[in-house]
């Protein structure tokens, strides 16, 4: 039996035409709306996505936020960081960019999708690194026990993460949520097949050519889905079609709805250059990837000769 997520299956369009993986709204629907923002997920929610794509900080006082940047600079014109600041003082901030949009909790959102007639939006939390990872696995856990929903929050959100230090986190606070491994390295993302329900959120420009053809074989062999990021450009979208991935991850999912509608199974055409760019992101992934765990040992090994 396929391990995949019980809600992606169900919504796929399996058409005359084949296939069509899911749109997903990165950040909400950005193309249109202030990044992950309510205004952005509702509009995603109205022009027909299946799912939402946010990212998850905590604030000082531990509330869980959705922002993709540890800092306000970019989207709220202030050099703060997000945990040195109090729920209370984040609250009234409005985006630079119009309409003005207040940042939400994770709250807010599930608040809004528990309504009945959205019970089959399904999310999925990209978990940045930035803070503890007990703290922020703790705290979503928390949330999510405290905000009811006619189906289980467990079929509806999908726990992104980067490093494999939050699998235990997830079997200790999530454990009947699935979780999916965000990355760009193929080789690194391989040790993720051993481990049971984990999908795969991949960069899409990393996955161009014999190697991701390889990978998207065997992740469709161990009964996994797979989504492709950031997906906004129309060649690309066909390829991820042409693939069948099950989710593209994107700033404009009424484009990709559009486009996967009308897509009737020519071949995209991708530049040359995605394939060398795809070896490139490969190379250098496996490269600093290595270089982090040999640097990780060597901190371990002079904290326990300091002992």
């Amino acid at each position: 039996m396929a391990e995949t997520l019980p809600l992606l299956r169900e919504k796929m369009d399996h058409s005359p035409k084949g296939p069509r993986p899911q749109a997903i709204a990165h950040r909400g629907y950005r193309a249109a709306f202030p990044e992950n923002t309510m205004a952005a997920f509702k509009g995603a929610v109205k022009v027909g996505a299946h799912a939402i794509e946010t990212d998850i900080h905590l604030t000082k006082d531990s509330v869980v936020v959705l922002s993709h940047d540890p800092t306000l600079e970019r989207c709220f014109g202030r050099k703060d960081k997000i945990i040195d600041l109090e729920w209370r003082e984040i609250e009234p901030l409005r985006t630079i960019q119009q309409p003005c949009e207040p940042m939400p909790r994770l709250r807010d959102l599930l608040e809004y999708l528990s309504e009945p007639e959205l019970e089959d939006i399904w999310m999925l939390l990209d978990i940045k690194i930035d803070n503890n990872a007990e703290d922020v696995m703790r705290l979503i856990a928390a949330t999510l026990e405290e905000v009811k929903s006619s189906r289980p929050w467990s079929e509806r959100v999908l726990l992104g993460f980067w490093m494999p230090n939050y699998l235990p986190l997830r079997a200790k606070y999530l454990p009947d949520h699935r979780a999916a491994h965000i990355g760009f390295s193929i080789t690194y993302a391989r040790q993720f097949l051993k481990e049971p329900r984990v999908d795969f959120n991949m960069l899409q420009k990393s996955m161009v050519g014999p190697f991701g053809n390889k990978f998207l074989r065997d992740i469709k062999a161990a009964g996994r889905s797979v989504f492709m990021w950031t997906v906004n450009d129309e060649e690309k979208m066909k390829w991820c079609i042409m693939k069948e991935v099950d989710g593209v991850i994107t700033d404009d999912p009424l484009k990709f709805l559009d486009i996967s509608k009308n897509y009737n199974g020519e071949r995209c055409r991708l530049p040359v250059t995605q394939y060398g760019t795809a070896i490139w992101i490969n190379i250098m992934s496996t490269i600093f990837g290595f270089m982090y765990r040999l640097r990780a040992m060597s901190s371990r090994g002079k904290g326990d000769q300091s002992r």
